[in-house]
């Protein structure tokens, strides 16, 4: 199960896995699964080596700066690694995160705790003056973006254990 713990082992925190890849096909879904005129969309995404994942973007899907997405668009597609998945081939998976790629922006989605370490230990975060901190809906984030699941943007990291960085963007997902 791809869970965190915090250090009491009170709270299970969700771990978000991600696919990177190119979107070869997107199609409407309706609320009856007819294919057409809803609010649900299936985007397919092929890996570098192949492999082939559904997932379906919903309202609550976000996707990073707002970009339209469309067929031969690279991307790296975030899901939680906790959510029940049907057994069927090609794998389908409701998308929480989409990011398009963009030259040089690498791209995080976990839980960061207070001090801005993600839950994994895979980031740990140093704000500068320059770094955008914004809601889901775009809105500047007064405070500390820490006890919050993020959507870090950012360029590079030092080799450090955690890895750290000054991130371009941050994005509070509230609730989340």
């Amino acid at each position: 199960m791809a869970m965190d713990f915090d250090p009491r082992g009170w709270n299970r925190r969700p771990v978000y896995l991600s696919v990177t890849g190119v979107i070869t096909q997107m199609q409407m879904m309706s609320a009856n699964g007819s294919g057409y005129g809803g609010c649900t969309q299936m985007i397919t995404v092929e890996d570098g080596n192949g492999g082939i994942t559904n997932f379906l973007m919903n309202g609550n899907t976000y996707v990073v700066n707002f970009e339209t997405l469309y067929e031969t668009m690279p991307v790296t597609v975030f899901y939680s690694g906790s959510q029940a998945a049907p057994l069927i081939y090609p794998p389908q998976f409701i998308a929480a995160v989409v990011a398009p790629q963009v030259e040089g922006q690498m791209v995080t989605v976990a839980y960061f705790n207070n001090v801005l370490t993600a839950s994994d230990q895979s980031l740990k975060l140093n704000l500068s003056p320059a770094t955008e901190v914004v809601t889901r809906n775009n809105q500047i984030f007064y405070g500390n973006p820490g006890g919050n699941t993020l959507v870090v943007l950012y360029s590079s990291t030092t080799r450090s254990i955690p890895p750290q960085t000054s991130p371009d963007k941050v994005i509070v997902m509230c609730g989340m």
